[in-house]
């Protein structure tokens, strides 16, 4: 938010340097980004940043620039003549308080004026002199330049009228400034209309201080100076107007306040408050809207001004038959709004109505129909509060930002209706001249309770460490406006009216001692040393879990990916075959997604990292992914909370490695790939009893999937997609024939099975035997029972177990198959021998051979 020095200075007195309060503003928490000037004195600026023993300066952009106090002044036009060379230029007849001049401009806005002799009011201008410093009005950006001496189609010209650009007020360029007429001749202009401009970032919980007056009353706390709050009074001497308001949900909008004024007359609004609009960040209109956009930044409170006639034509045409309605939007009901756009409202949207239909959008903008135009002669006035989401919700949806919705979505109290109105009928008075009828219609049916929260000195030293009387909290606090009683050590403090931010019980204690530091000053507060006791630390020993088979994985040469828990049910469909019945369990629909494609909370953690691959593939040949994250299943239990239950998710597409400049496997990944990846995993997890077992699965191929158990409890399935789900998917060119290969893991029963202890073993003394063996077994028997019975004959002496070749052909016989085995024999105790060797193979072929059928290959 922009804030004029000049507008925060009718309400506080400032007697500290711009630079300093910006400082003294910012460790109160608004947090001031830039300073801009414009036109005052800048040459003390750096100096005044450290003018107290240490740096007092904000972390504020400075820009702007001075105007020459003797050579930028206040002038008057008496008489604009023709040039006799340009048809574009017109001369000037100008006094600067001192001498007359002859001055040249292009200014559009003094053509309606040339050759009409001698005027009869003097227009009132900004004038540089030979030698100022102003900005090129024809240049992009700002470029200072030095007036000097020239001639222009045969005219000498050394000085000039000003626009805005010229002096850094606006981007406006396209006529001279135009003064109210009570302008002082000869002023110096850094006196007039110099200022200095503070931008402000506004934070949720300071939605109180998103007006000028808000900020004073900041800035009286902070500086210890008293408010001169502004009386909220109006000349009204019309007389009173008829109209009914209907809340019908008052939780969405709890005051609706009506003002008329009758008789104006639209015409543009006085330059010394279009300058301050301008300033502000806001463009003038006409002196009506500029009314309310004045109001609204000086109160903070947003208004709407309707044209009253239109709406009692609305009525049939009788203004005591006014009756005005705020109630949500009925289905598919439409409303043009100010920016000429036809908008389909939601039910949850807020208008406001009369019996004919829909006005404007409640707390963002106003309807087309009943706008101010150039007939308007007569207004009604609207202030009103509305719930602060709702309001941040329908400006969201509509993707209709405003300055009445940037203040009603951070909260506005209903306190400021009233004041507000009255302020906004009285500018319009002064500016239109209208006169103000007598009275409002307030209807007021949720007023809202204003905390009175305690607070003594030992909860200020607890948080603060800091030593404060109750009579110095007290101190504090009225500064800010609260209402404050003493009772001994016990500080009651009731919330003033326009604040929303302080809470009840221990979170209005814990806001009354964030005030009191702010105001104590931060940079004051002491360093100590943390005096309560800290708690016992409690592990969380899934959590410990997780990490570590994350760190596994990643380890394993995977990327861990994150994706949103929402999605729809036909994005998730595409993860099993198309002939293959839909997903039976019910999915958790969100009441108001944020998107379409965001609907439900989603059943598979694998359809995620699918659409990640899917979507990476374009850019990356190789891809090793994985997530860890919830999946969301409805509760048995009517009304219950969702069933959450942990997955891990992964996805292999593309070359074992990149090309290189070395030699490297750019064979695709295939089944054994993603089984060495989760082998690796439960290994290094110490997962006991873990077996892979062949599996039909309607998301994997047939004959490439197999799910794991430890012991008869499944963990999960794996495999190659099935072509038919791979189809599904969008897949590059690249890509074409290349396996996609994933894994479907129950996390919940994986970290059930890790062992919090687990042994280990000292590094061998005792050399190890190298021996391989050939076995030639049936084609159906996996090669993992054969290496797990090795293992279990060979007991502890038995340090490793590797297939390395699988043979299939005529000299091992049909259905038949040779598995090699790399044995690796190694005793904890002793040098085994090889007659120690020869007794454990023994015994190991006699089993093999006994319980599997399974011969040494000759």
């Amino acid at each position: 938010m922009k804030v004029p020095i000049s507008w925060l200075k009718e309400f506080v007195d400032i007697d500290v340097p711009i630079p300093e309060l910006a400082y003294q503003m910012t460790l109160a928490g608004l947090e001031v980004e830039q300073i801009h000037y414009v036109g005052l004195p800048m040459s003390g600026t750096l100096a005044q940043m450290g003018a107290s023993g240490h740096a007092r300066k904000a972390d504020a952009k400075i820009s702007g620039f001075e105007w020459d106090r003797e050579k930028i002044v206040v002038a008057e036009v008496s008489e604009v003549m023709p040039h006799p060379n340009a048809d574009r230029l017109v001369l000037c007849k100008l006094n600067d308080g001192q001498q007359e001049h002859i001055v040249l401009t292009g200014a559009p806005n003094l053509f309606a004026f040339k050759g009409k002799g001698p005027l009869p009011k003097p227009l009132k201008v900004a004038y540089a002199m030979e030698g100022a410093q102003i900005y090129d009005g024809h240049a992009e950006g700002a470029q200072l330049v030095t007036l000097k001496r020239a001639k222009i189609r045969g005219v000498e010209s050394y000085s000039m009228a000003c626009s805005e650009k010229e002096l850094g007020i606006s981007d406006e360029h396209e006529g001279i400034i135009l003064f109210d007429d009570d302008a002082p001749l000869g002023a110096a202009l850094a006196d007039y209309i110099g200022d200095a401009v503070l931008e402000v970032s506004i934070l949720p919980s300071f939605a109180r201080c998103a007006s000028m007056l808000g900020v004073a009353r900041e800035v009286a706390a902070i500086l210890g100076k008293p408010l001169r709050t502004p009386e909220v009074s109006v000349t009204a001497e019309g007389e009173p107007f008829e109209a009914v308001i209907e809340i019908t949900r008052p939780e969405l909008n709890p005051r609706f306040v009506l003002g008329l004024v009758r008789g104006i007359t639209l015409r543009p609004s006085p330059y010394r408050v279009q300058l301050r609009l301008k300033l502000a960040g806001m463009r003038p209109i006409n002196n009506v809207v500029d009314a309310t956009n004045y109001a609204m930044l000086e109160s903070g409170q947003p208004l709407h001004a309707f044209d009253y006639d239109v709406l009692a034509g609305r009525a049939g045409g009788t203004a005591g038959k006014l009756k005005i309605i705020t109630r949500t939007a009925r289905a598919g009901e439409k409303l043009t709004t100010l920016d000429d756009v036809e908008r389909i409202l939601d039910e949850k949207t807020v208008l406001v109505c009369d019996a004919a239909g829909a006005l404007s959008i409640a707390g963002v903008m106003g309807g087309l129909e009943s706008e101010i135009s150039e007939k308007t002669t007569n207004i009604l006035l609207e202030g009103a509060a509305w719930n602060f989401i709702n309001i941040r919700k329908t400006a969201q949806a509509q993707n209709l930002p405003s300055e009445a919705s940037y203040r009603f979505s951070r909260g506005v109290h209903p306190a400021m209706a009233e004041r507000g109105v009255y302020l906004g009928l009285e500018l319009m008075r002064r500016w239109a001249g209208g006169v103000v009828a007598r009275g409002l219609i307030d209807n007021y049916p949720l007023p809202p309770v204003d905390p009175t929260v305690e607070v003594t000195p030992a909860d200020v030293k607890r948080w603060l460490g800091i030593e404060l009387s109750a009579a110095q909290i007290a101190e504090a606090l009225v500064r800010l406006e609260f209402k404050v009683a003493l009772d001994g050590e016990t500080v009651r403090a009731t919330t003033p009216d326009h604040r929303l931010d302080i809470g009840p019980g221990i979170t209005g204690v814990a806001d009354l001692v964030e005030e009191v530091a702010r105001i104590y000053g931060y940079d004051n507060l002491p360093e100590t040393r943390m005096a309560d006791e800290l708690p016992l630390q409690v592990g969380n020993p899934l959590l410990d879990k997780e990490e570590r088979l994350r760190d596994l994985l990643v380890y394993l040469g995977l990327q861990e990916v994150k994706n949103y828990r929402l999605t729809t049910p036909e994005r998730e469909a595409r993860r099993l075959r198309p002939d293959t019945p839909a997903d039976d369990k019910p999915y958790l629909r969100l009441t108001n997604p944020i998107s379409s494609d965001k609907a439900v909370m989603r059943h598979s953690v694998l359809a995620s990292v699918l659409e990640n691959a899917e979507w990476n593939a374009r850019f990356r040949a190789r891809l090793a992914l994985f997530e860890i994250g919830p999946i969301f299943l409805g509760s048995e239990d009517p009304g219950g909370l969702p069933d959450e239950f942990q997955r891990l998710a992964i996805v292999l597409c593309g070359p074992r490695s990149l090309p290189s400049w070395q030699p490297a496997d750019t064979a695709a990944m295939d089944f054994y790939d993603l089984k060495g990846i989760l082998d690796g995993l439960f290994d290094g997890l110490h997962l006991p009893a873990v077996r892979h077992e062949p599996v039909a699965h309607p998301g994997f191929h047939p004959g490439k999937c197999a799910r794991v158990l430890a012991g008869e409890r499944q963990i999960g399935v794996f495999g190659e997609l099935h072509p038919l789900v791979r189809e599904g998917y969008d897949w590059p060119v690249a890509a074409a024939g290349t396996p996609i290969l994933a894994a479907d893991l129950d996390l919940d029963a994986l970290l059930e099975q890790m062992p919090s202890l687990y042994a280990t073993a000292p590094v061998p003394e005792y050399p190890p035997v190298l021996e391989d063996l050939a076995l030639v077994v049936n084609e159906d028997l996996p090669g993992e029972r054969v290496a797990e019975l090795i293992r279990q004959t060979g007991g502890r002496v038995v340090a490793e177990v590797r297939l390395f070749d699988v043979y299939r052909g005529e000299k091992v016989g049909k259905g038949r198959k040779s598995l090699a085995y790399s044995i690796t024999y190694q005793a904890p105790d002793k040098t085994l021998t090889d007659r120690d060797v020869a007794g454990i193979r023994t015994r190991i072929l006699r089993r093999l051979e006994q319980e599997l059928g399974a011969v040494l290959r000759s």
